[in-house]
């Protein structure tokens, strides 16, 4: 991994937070006639990859979704196989995050993972958290849907404990117990392999995302890639529920 550190300030029209959905491991090696574990292999170097250039564009946060909820549907091997990606990533590449001042974090349900994997990551944070750098967010046994429900039994326990009134509950309140609430929204969603959906993924961080759906599948996904995302972002007009005139008039 290359250094963060840039000769130019961070452009304005660089999305914050870019949130990637890392899909076709299992296509690509297919097509080589491989086992879909080889293909998560190979989308470790592309997850590599991506980290640099992001951090080259000083994305503030960038957060990928390594392993959703419904995943566990899976064959057996496969979950196994991508259980074990998970803990060496955690054993091997967290020093060199550590090393280039990135902050990692993990969300989702943990209690789905082994006592192995749930100490690493307490781990691998804990190294982390004073970093100042770019923000590396993991989605793993990570739902949407749970995100938003875990929100609000946390609110209801509130109004239970009489912190709070029902009354009181409105977006913002919401939002602050949806994860990644002191990260910015997510400006910029990428999905891989030409699928156009969600999937399940921050549904409420991405209320006002632009989306780059790329044909690649994920382990030919590169910089050259990811630049191309970055620069489709560029040519948008985001216009948060006002009119073009609005936001010409605010950004003059």
């Amino acid at each position: 991994m290359t250094s963060t550190k840039l000769p130019h300030d961070r452009r304005k029209d660089v999305p914050r937070h870019v949130a990637i959905i890392m899909d076709g491991n299992n296509r690509w090696a297919r097509a080589r006639g491989w086992s879909g574990v080889r293909g998560h292999r190979a989308g470790v170097d592309a997850v590599r990859a991506v980290i640099r250039r992001a951090a080259e564009h000083r994305v503030d946060t960038l957060t990928l979704f390594a392993f959703s909820s419904e995943n566990w549907k899976r064959p057996a091997a496969e979950v196994s196989a991508l259980m074990e990606l998970f803990l060496m990533a955690l054993k091997r590449e967290v020093k060199k995050l550590n090393e280039h001042d990135i902050r990692l974090s993990i969300i989702g349900e943990r209690r789905g993972f082994s006592t192995a994997i749930q100490q690493h990551i307490q781990r691998a944070e804990a190294l982390t958290q004073d970093n100042q750098g770019m923000h590396l967010v993991i989605a793993a046994n990570y739902g949407g849907r749970w995100d938003i429900a875990q929100a609000a039994q946390r609110l209801a326990e509130r109004v239970e404990n009489d912190e709070m009134r029902a009354s009181d509950i409105n977006e913002q309140a919401l939002e602050s117990e949806i994860s990644l609430h002191d990260d910015p929204p997510v400006d910029l969603c990428i999905r891989t392999s030409g699928e156009q959906r969600i999937s399940n993924f921050l549904l409420w961080q991405l209320a006002y995302a632009e989306f780059h759906f790329s044909p690649l599948l994920w382990p030919d996904f590169d910089a050259d890639a990811f630049d191309a995302a970055i620069e489709d972002f560029r040519q948008r007009q985001r216009r948060f529920g006002m009119t073009d005139e609005q936001v010409e008039v605010q950004g003059a």
